[in-house]
């Protein structure tokens, strides 16, 4: 199981010193996640200013951008950082493509698979420069000449990463992508019932195995030396709990676990605006489910022990190492890098 982290800047003159720092702590990656910026304006910072580490966005909106514009900026990506980059997509949800991005909203899993499909066909013509001819049911790309074609690479393509939540979309996954970046709020019985499992499905439809697959997913994690920092932390993920739960979304998960009154509750105060009060209706029980508890060296086993062979890779939910203690840090990426020696 490896480590990897974010980074949430608003400016692209902030990029370079966190991204270096990041890969000097000894991070496995770093992802970018699309909210109020182009992600891969600051992926291209962060190639230059490292050398190791793997970048990629977590998630980028597909359906925004034309499968031909998303492969030329892979393409480059992959070129500037020598390999190491991941292109993570999503569909996001139906409101914000059709009223903040004015795009028809039309079986979103299928055009997905399909978009995926068709950049790995576009990917085969830049570098192996055979003849483009994709013809689906959502696009149609059968033109490139010599004066386009930024011809291959001296590594392969980038893997692509699906961010998703429906179990079509989770198969979808495991028959056509690399990868997966799962929801953060999960317990570690809902993520294997609704997402592992479906995923598991789409490699064996495709004959590959799991070890042919990258799953990484933000955990939730109370660290702390003392038991003054770990009641601290406790309080803030109970919080976090709360809040998530408040949401219709979410129902199912707690109906999986018999909490069905506490998603009652959870929603009745975000109605009434009670949102300071939601950690209170987090029991120890459910703090179990969502987190590990522990110090920074234990944690590594711990999320181990928790979710087995369903993670390769896991982002430590409020964790900022690009401005945190850099000893603390180095502790908790040396207890990684050591269980994988």
């Amino acid at each position: 199981m490896k480590l990897v982290t974010n980074l949430v800047v608003d400016s692209l003159q902030d990029v370079a010193a966190p991204a270096k720092r990041i890969e000097e702590l000894g991070f496995e990656a770093l992802y970018i996640s699309e909210r109020k910026h182009n992600p891969f304006m600051q992926l291209s910072v962060a190639a230059t200013a490292t050398s190791r580490i793997k970048l990629g966005p977590e998630v980028a909106l597909a359906f925004p951008r034309n499968p031909m514009v998303l492969a030329y900026s892979s393409w480059d990506l992959q070129h500037a950082t020598n390999g190491r980059f991941v292109l993570g997509l999503g569909t996001q949800v139906k409101a914000h493509n059709e009223r903040r991005f004015g795009l028809e909203w039309n079986s979103p899993g299928p055009k997905l698979k399909e978009y995926i499909l068709a950049i790995r066909a576009i990917w085969d013509c830049f570098q192996n420069d055979t003849r483009l001819d994709f013809e689906g049911d959502f696009f149609r790309f059968n033109l490139m000449t010599p004066m386009f074609n930024p011809g291959p690479l001296e590594v392969p393509p980038p893997p692509i990463f699906v961010g998703a939540v429906n179990p079509w979309n989770c198969r979808m996954a495991g028959e056509v992508a690399d990868g997966f970046h799962c929801h953060g709020f999960h317990t570690g019985r809902t993520l294997r019932e609704k997402v592992i499992d479906n995923i598991q499905q789409g490699l064996d439809m495709s004959g590959r195995k799991r070890s042919d697959f990258t799953i990484t997913a933000p955990v939730m994690a109370v660290m702390g030396d003392t038991d003054e920092e770990l009641d601290a932390m406790r309080e803030r993920v109970r919080g976090m709990i709360g809040f998530y739960g408040s949401t219709s979304f979410y129902k199912d998960m707690f109906e999986a676990h018999d909490w069905d009154e506490t998603f009652i509750r959870l929603r009745n105060k975000s109605r009434n605006n009670e949102w300071d009060s939601m950690a209170e209706e987090i029991t120890d029980e459910m703090l179990d489910e969502f987190a590990v508890t522990g110090t920074y060296e234990e944690i590594p086993r711990l999320l181990e022990e928790k979710y087995g062979d369903m993670l390769d890779e896991v982002l430590i939910y409020f964790g900022e190492p690009e401005k945190g203690d850099p000893a603390t840090w180095q502790r908790l990426v040396a207890a990684f890098n050591e269980g994988d020696a």
